[in-house]
């Protein structure tokens, strides 16, 4: 596997997602699904739709997500769909959620070559689309480390059920173990890796991944109650591998002076975070040798 090209700039413009998209040569086909973050009630960081339009416009995509398996105001398909109206993703984009079908609908997806995870269940209606643009809000994350493409592959695209199956290291599927039987930190990192690798082995050269580094608070846009940024923005990436362009951002924040440099990376290192990008390059489905290409 040669380097993997990410382009990047810092100018953070809705125009700028869609040209570096378009510097990826790719063209999505058919039926194109868009992963996103709607972001939990209260959190303040999350990228708003109207960020997205010019791209969603672009690849002619549906809004995708799936429901969440801890308490809040996205577990279940009722109050996830009222949220994302309210956030205004409804009223600018057609939106599926992905798992709205419930357990007895979800995709599973076995897992050979994992260490911890032998299967991943991921939202029924993934089957229908051809193609995938994962398009991630860059920062921190309180369980993850950090969030980027191969957390929007794993976790984001998981059903409710396989969100617990990764956070259990494939210990349980029921909601109620979802704390009870978290798994040890290392094996949690591992799974989501092994998760993603299914969705991308599904989807094949049929994705493209943009991930916007800005509001780069330590808490991702799950949580309620986030933390403020505490680093200044820093640009788009684009690419057609997901772990050169969650290690490009790693290693753009490494090489920052800013002055919460620091306190983003102790999120990062405390919670292993960058081991997700060390063993998705061990699964083989991408690789951490890359050109970053600025623009």
């Amino acid at each position: 596997m040669g380097k993997a090209k990410v382009y990047f700039t810092k100018d953070i413009t809705p125009e700028n997602v869609v040209r570096l998209y378009e510097k990826l040569g790719v063209k999505l086909s058919g039926k194109v699904a868009v992963k996103v973050h709607s972001g939990e009630e209260g959190n303040q960081n999350y990228l708003r739709p109207e960020f997205m339009i010019p791209m969603v416009k672009e690849v002619d995509g549906t809004i995708v997500e799936c429901n969440t398996a801890y308490d809040g105001e996205r577990d279940t398909t009722e109050k996830h769909v009222k949220l994302m109206a309210k956030h205004g993703w409804s009223e600018v984009f057609d939106v599926d959620i992905m798992d709205e079908d419930g357990p007895s609908s979800d995709i599973i997806f076995p897992i050979e070559n994992g260490r911890v995870l032998k299967e991943n269940h991921v939202g029924g209606h993934l089957a229908n689309y051809a193609s995938m643009l994962v398009l991630s809000h860059f920062k921190g994350h309180p369980m993850g480390g950090f969030g980027g493409a191969l957390k929007q592959l794993s976790i984001g695209c998981a059903s409710n059920e396989g969100k617990v199956n990764i956070h259990t290291a494939g210990a349980s599927f029921n909601q109620g173990d979802f704390w009870d039987k978290h798994a040890e930190q290392d094996d949690f990192v591992d799974a989501m890796a092994e998760a993603a690798e299914t969705v991308v082995n599904h989807f094949g050269s049929n994705l493209a991944f943009v991930n916007v580094a800005c509001n780069l608070s330590v808490d991702c846009d799950c949580c309620a109650v986030a933390e403020d940024p505490c680093m200044a923005d820093i640009g788009i990436f684009a690419s057609l591998d997901p772990v050169a362009i969650d290690q490009a951002c790693i290693d753009v924040v490494k090489a920052s002076d800013d002055p919460g440099r620091d306190k983003f990376l102790e999120r990062v290192d405390s919670k292993h975070g960058t081991r997700i990008i060390d063993h998705a390059a061990e699964l083989g489905y991408g690789t951490k040798d890359y050109e970053l290409i600025e623009l």
